[in-house]
């Protein structure tokens, strides 16, 4: 049955807000318990908890700054301890500094590689062990999106990393494969969050109408858009889909896109 997540446990990094939040509310709607991950925003992280449970499944909050191996390890250790397994992981968070490439310092391209794409390789290591108990199929999704196509103003430093990110993907599908794991990639274009206004700042609103313009469905997306198709991929619906990046854009890729009008 499509997006039946019955008896199952997700965890979601960057879960307390934005798409996560959506991704961790969605799973529990269609029956999952979800381990609700956050950095620094605890507020959020106990907002999206009380979501999950008021969908009457089970949330654990987990803190952990993912740039800090240490810290990756206590949280799954955390998980083993309360769930003893681990079915769904959904590893959505990401930061950067919105700078040109010319702008952009060591420190900035390392803390953004560090917590995109070193912290992918860690926790799908600490992942997989989790998955493999219980002999039930595991699933791995990450997050993607729209710069690792088109290029956007001072995005150079994120759109790399999700290219990795993106690469990894296919490599963890190919290793993974055997073990029962799906790996597979969501890419979203233009969605409504938090996140796409601070990096737009008063551009925002630009943006806006011409990507509605540009989008063939005449929207921005939004977090429940991803986290829809988040729960397709983590469903027994999608067990023989893996190595795959999905485009959740509302068909913007497939035009020249709004960006040109807010470089300036």
């Amino acid at each position: 049955m499509t997006g039946d997540l019955r008896d199952r446990v997700a965890f979601v990094t960057g879960s307390s807000r934005g798409i996560g939040q959506a991704a961790a509310w969605a799973m529990a709607e269609a029956g999952a318990d979800v381990i609700v991950h956050y950095n620094k925003f605890e507020e959020g992280a106990h907002a999206t908890a009380h979501g999950v449970e008021d969908r009457g499944r089970r949330a654990l909050i987990v803190q952990a700054n993912l740039e800090d191996p240490e810290q990756i390890d206590r949280a799954f250790i955390r998980i083993d301890e309360a769930f003893g397994r681990l079915d769904i992981y959904m590893a959505n968070a990401a930061a950067t500094a919105f700078k040109p490439g010319l702008e952009m310092r060591p420190h900035h391209y390392h803390r953004t590689f560090s917590l995109i794409v070193e912290s992918l390789l860690l926790t799908v290591q600490r992942a997989v062990p989790l998955m493999t108990r219980g002999g039930r199929p595991g699933r791995i999704i990450t997050v993607s999106g729209h710069g690792t196509t088109f290029t956007l103003p001072n995005y150079g430093s994120l759109g790399s990393a999700k290219g990795a990110v993106e690469t990894w993907t296919r490599y963890w599908a190919y290793e993974l494969g055997p073990m029962n794991i799906t790996v597979n990639c969501l890419s979203p274009g233009v969605i409504d969050t938090d996140s796409a206004r601070y990096y737009l700042q008063d551009r925002f609103p630009r943006l806006e109408e011409a990507a509605t313009r540009a989008t063939p469905l005449r929207r921005l997306g939004r977090p429940e858009d991803v986290a829809r198709a988040a729960v397709m991929l983590a469903s027994d619906a999608a067990g023989f889909i893996t190595g795959q990046v999905l485009r959740v854009d509302g068909g913007i890729s497939l035009t020249s896109g709004p960006f040109e009008e807010i470089r300036d």
